[in-house]
């Protein structure tokens, strides 16, 4: 489950229950409400800036748009409270069931939590080097493999068809100046 993604479309939902029209009376476009962790931890679970996205279209003050919105948002079981900060953000903070529910979740998926189609059987190729055998080893030399490594990891568990190349920096010339 992706939080943002399921309380972004529960905004949605909220919105469109305020049956908000633009200036002209027709369907405001909602594609760029965005849910996420608000700047200061301190003011909530997640944040939205749906009514300052939609303020403007339809010919509405943001935070008076924003308290509508709080006001529906709090009658969701998950959310324990819904503020308005600043211009129009709503700061939502979630009930300790929600959080409880998800890691059951979380903990029932195991090793595969987290584990996604999005990749969608697509071939990918990551490619990451060795360290150069002929200057002085660095930190960054492990750095590239280790990202490397890890990279091509997470793209397999998120669906894709990966093939790793890791260049072994064994041979060229490189290797030719070494043994001059």
């Amino acid at each position: 489950m992706n939080i943002f993604a399921d309380f972004n479309a529960r905004v949605i939902k909220a919105v469109e229950a305020l049956d908000l029209r633009d200036k002209d009376g027709a369907l405001l476009d909602l594609s760029r409400i965005a849910v996420e962790p608000p700047r200061d931890a301190s003011h909530g679970d997640l944040a939205t800036n749906a009514a300052m996205v939609l303020a403007k279209p339809t010919g509405q003050n943001p935070r008076a748009l924003a308290e509508r919105l709080a006001e529906a948002l709090r009658g969701d079981a998950d959310v324990a409270a819904a503020d308005v900060a600043g211009p129009g953000f709503v700061n939502l903070r979630l009930q300790d069931g929600f959080w409880q529910a998800h890691l059951a979740a979380l903990l029932g998926e195991g090793r595969n939590y987290g584990r996604s189609t999005i990749g969608g059987g697509r071939k990918a190729n990551v490619e990451y080097v060795s360290a150069n055998p002929t200057g002085p080893m660095h930190v960054g030399h492990c750095r590239g493999a280790v990202v490397g490594d890890t990279l091509a990891n997470l793209m397999a568990f998120a669906g894709y068809d990966v093939t790793q190349e890791y260049v072994i920096n064994d041979a060229g010339s490189p290797i030719d100046v070494l043994g001059r």
